[in-house]
């Protein structure tokens, strides 16, 4: 085994000398690629006009959308919204508080399901899909895969969630393919681990749920046959965030169960490690290196779920809380993947910044958030106690993986920008959002309903406001004005949510036509604040280039200030831009009739302008 580790080490080492420089460049999206847009839905909520919003209310109370209402009217929308692809939130069937016995469908428990309509995260079925979300729950799979085809047919790409950490505490697979078997179907249960167990134990145990706080009875004291603070799990599992108490906490991940990778109680690995230099080979390498070896089960369960939802026609999927999964499983689940379909889209939730490259490198991620680090930092401007400077730290820092961090303002985790816990507006956000959508040549994400200002003040249950329920029934006022009874043409919306839809179709289209925006970052913020006397920190401004277009973007993210400004050009952009003409023409792309003017003097670019607060421009300059 020593010799065999040494020659594929040596092999590693010699293939990365010979194709590093080849990897380097082929990393780089080339010019005739265009930054993708994620447009994130929670399925459930889309189409559902229901505005009753009683708490805790059943789906026959507050409705609940379908995947039919994503009809070719809406999903045209979407489309011209400035969407490349749309993923399709709470699609794997999860557990749910309604009763389709009727389908072979068995009840879940209210001890162990968040909210009424259950947590997308704790998925009981990875063979089928939400039957909330079909007219005819029988036919639940066809509907999806009808929802597909529509989507493909608009040239949309679509993502769902994978979710490897952990499932539902009542894992249930009801139409597993054949000779698959169910999660723990062959788990020595009278062991606290075993390689090849799906679950953690803890033996001589029986599971106990939560001690409710005073303020919490499930399903808001309605009664339920169901709910009786007992749920029956013997021995007892660990629980989904890693708790391996018998009785977890309230705020623990009570209705899921953890998912064992080969990782011991300790911590140490029970599989093979990647030998080093892998992280600089691609995924076929990674492929030969999984697939002789024997592997925990696990490992071939998630695999084998992610090709079945490919072989479906899903173009690509979001894995839910990556980083808590080994890397070296997403080396072997991605490269899996990728040999499927070299194009698929594979987005990761991972928060802890010094596991980026490995999760990327290794893990074969194309993309992570960029939560920690750009989301959190616009947000503290947004919200007036940050400086824009930091823009260009994260930015820089951030510059070998650029490409790989997906940026958003709103998901379904985070506070809605319009609520008053956040910034109380959603106009506040513009600068931010064409920082964020301008900057680098990530993928762009926006949460559905971010587009209209929705603000997630609905008290909906098991979900508190300011950020939209994922776990309840429930309606979106804002997003069920743009839907205005399936017309889907906004024809509720009022003035403001009209001007702020426009600004985000704008926005988001220019960023799949530019060129630009694919090319070389380079800030001239500091240029400013160092010779501007006007020019401050509430400010921000970079270039972004390709041979067919050069940008100036500059941001005003102060609400109340007005600034008058002789901004400049630095040096450096100028004989890079080879800039030799004494005045240039720049068009306002956010604008498209606000025109300004270039004066080249003694080397420095120079533009007079005058910035509104909360006001950008992207000026590309007419080279003619």
């Amino acid at each position: 085994m020593k010799i065999k580790y040494l020659v594929i080490t040596c092999l590693a080492m010699v293939l990365h000398s010979c194709k590093t420089e080849e990897k380097q460049v082929n990393s780089k999206p080339t010019m005739q690629n265009r930054k993708k847009v994620v447009y994130q839905v929670f399925t459930r909520l889309f189409g559902n006009t229901n505005t009753t919003n009683k708490p805790w209310g059943t789906i026959e109370e507050n409705g609940v959308g379908k995947f039919a209402d994503f009809d070719n009217v809406a999903l045209n929308q979407i489309k011209e919204l400035g969407v490349t692809h749309i993923w399709y939130t709470g699609v794997p069937h999860h557990a749910v508080i309604n009763d389709y016995t009727a389908f072979g469908i068995s009840n879940d428990d209210p001890d162990v399901v968040k909210g009424r309509a259950g947590s997308p995260y704790a998925v009981k079925d990875y063979y089928n899909v939400n039957p909330d979300l079909a007219i005819n729950p029988e036919n639940r799979l066809v509907e999806f895969q009808e929802l597909i085809q529509r989507t493909h047919k608009h040239g949309l790409k679509v993502l769902i969630d994978i979710v490897p950490n952990h499932v539902a505490r009542n894992y249930a697979g009801k139409t597993n393919p054949k000779g698959v078997s169910d999660f723990g179907a062959e788990d020595d249960s009278s062991l606290e681990y075993a390689r090849d167990n799906n679950y953690y134990y803890i033996p001589n145990s029986e599971f106990k749920v939560p001690n409710w706080p005073d303020w919490y009875s499930p399903l808001g004291g309605d009664s339920n046959r169901l709910e009786d603070s007992k749920f029956l799990e013997v021995p007892a599992k660990w629980t989904g965030n890693g708790s391996r108490l018998s009785q977890p906490d309230f705020n623990d991940w009570y209705e899921t169960v953890k998912i064992n990778y080969g990782v011991r109680p300790d911590g140490s690995k029970d599989f093979e490690e990647l030998p080093q230099g892998y992280d600089q080979l691609d995924y076929q390498e990674h492929y030969n290196f999984w697939k002789e070896k024997s592997l925990p089960s696990s490992w071939y369960k998630f695999r084998d779920i992610a090709l079945y939802w490919l072989e479906m026609g899903v173009d690509g999927f979001r894995f839910d809380m990556a980083e808590m999964v080994p890397v070296e499983f997403w080396s072997f689940m991605n490269s899996s993947i990728k040999m499927k379909n070299p194009d698929a889209f594979l987005l990761a939730e991972v928060y802890n910044p010094n596991l980026y490259r490995d999760y990327i490198r290794k893990g074969k991620m194309d993309y992570l958030y960029d939560k920690v680090e750009l989301y959190d930092s616009l947000k503290h401007i947004m919200k007036g106690y940050g400086w824009t400077d930091h823009i260009h730290t994260v930015q820089s820092g951030m510059q070998d993986i650029e490409h790989h961090m997906l940026h958003f303002l709103e998901n379904h985790d985070e506070q809605r920008i319009s609520s008053p816990e956040f910034v109380n507006d959603a106009n506040i956000a513009k600068p931010a959002m064409v920082v964020s959508a301008t900057i680098s040549t990530s993928p762009t994400m926006i949460y559905f309903g971010q587009e209209v200002g929705e603000d997630g003040s609905e008290d909906a249950g098991f979900g508190s406001p300011t950020r939209t329920s994922i776990f309840d029934y429930i309606g979106v006022p804002a997003h069920q004005r743009w839907v205005n009874n399936k017309k889907f043409d906004g024809g509720q919306l009022t003035n403001k949510e009209k001007e702020l839809r426009t600004f985000y179709k704008t926005l988001l289209n220019f960023t799949l036509e530019s060129s630009a925006l694919m090319g070389p970052y380079q800030e001239i913020h500091y240029y400013n604040k160092e010779n501007t006397d006007t020019y401050d920190h509430r400010i921000f401004s970079f270039v972004r280039w390709s041979d067919e277009e050069k940008l100036i973007i500059i941001s005003n993210f102060d609400t109340q200030k007005r600034y008058d400004i002789d901004f400049k050009l630095s040096p450096e952009v100028v004989q890079k831009w080879d800039l030799n003409k004494s005045n240039y023409t720049l068009t306002d792309k956010l604008n498209g009739k606000h025109k300004s003017e270039l004066k080249i003097a003694n080397g420095v670019g120079h533009i007079a302008l005058n910035i509104a607060p909360l006001e950008s421009f992207i000026f590309s300059i007419e080279q003619k």
